[in-house]
């Protein structure tokens, strides 16, 4: 005998599965603070290079003023003779 309003023919596990609400989880209050707070992913790795920030602003700096202001003799020469040095 089948229950009223249920036809084991047409039942698809699955799309029951997906309708039903999240089951309990007993442990859930106690995980909650792993993915919160100071504890979340972004904050974790917010302090991971503490002075990243400011030295690839410097590096940026020195590149630049060295491309623009130093003049760099070395780089085209006619060869590598005595003259060179």
């Amino acid at each position: 005998m089948s229950q009223p309003g249920f036809d084991p023919k047409t039942f698809d596990p699955i799309k029951h599965l997906l309708k039903a609400p999240p089951r309990y989880d007993p442990w859930m209050r106690s995980e909650a603070w792993r993915y919160h707070g100071i504890y979340s992913r972004a904050n974790r790795f917010k302090g991971a290079f503490p002075g990243f920030g400011i030295a690839a602003g410097a590096f940026t700096v020195y590149c630049v003023v060295e491309h623009f202001f130093f003049k760099d003799d070395h780089a085209h020469g006619a060869g590598h003779g005595e003259e060179h040095h």
